[in-house]
């Protein structure tokens, strides 16, 4: 399982908070799992220089077809910026239609605490996934 450990790409002064971000994101076809790998090392070098980024770390299961992100931002706005700013957003853009599932879970923590570890995103990704399918799959109002 390749990863790219935690990178500390600014570091926040000891009071602030960190706005963070934990995704998995599955490719439809072990044949999109090279292209989405190479774009995502491309997006990985993007986030090192990218304002108000305070670290990042990425997991790619390729034989599952599955990536994982985790990184800390100053906050919601540095992230959004980032995800808009090329070369993130075409990536992005054109690996939409390889993309199978995707989850996204979003908090905040006092800066002192990252680096996040992988098990507390993890948990928290289950836990945005089982409330993503309440909220699709549960019953509907008469």
């Amino acid at each position: 399982m390749p990863t790219l450990r935690w990178t500390t790409v600014n570091a926040p002064a000891p009071d602030a908070e960190a706005f963070v971000m934990a995704s998995r994101l599955e490719v439809r076809s072990f044949v999109d799992v090279p292209r989405f790998f190479l774009r995502s090392l491309t997006a990985w070098k993007q986030v090192t220089g990218a304002p108000g980024a305070f670290g990042a770390s990425l997991i790619a299961q390729p034989l599952k077809r599955t990536f994982w992100t985790l990184s800390a931002w100053e906050d919601k706005e540095a992230l959004y910026t980032y995800a808009k700013t090329e070369p993130h957003r075409s990536i992005m853009n054109g690996l939409r239609s390889t993309m199978r599932r995707s989850v996204f879970t979003f908090w905040e923590v006092p800066a002192a605490d990252l680096p996040i570890g992988w098990a507390d995103a993890r948990r928290r990704l289950a836990e945005q996934e089982r409330s993503d399918a309440q909220h699709t799959d549960g019953p509907t109002a008469a």
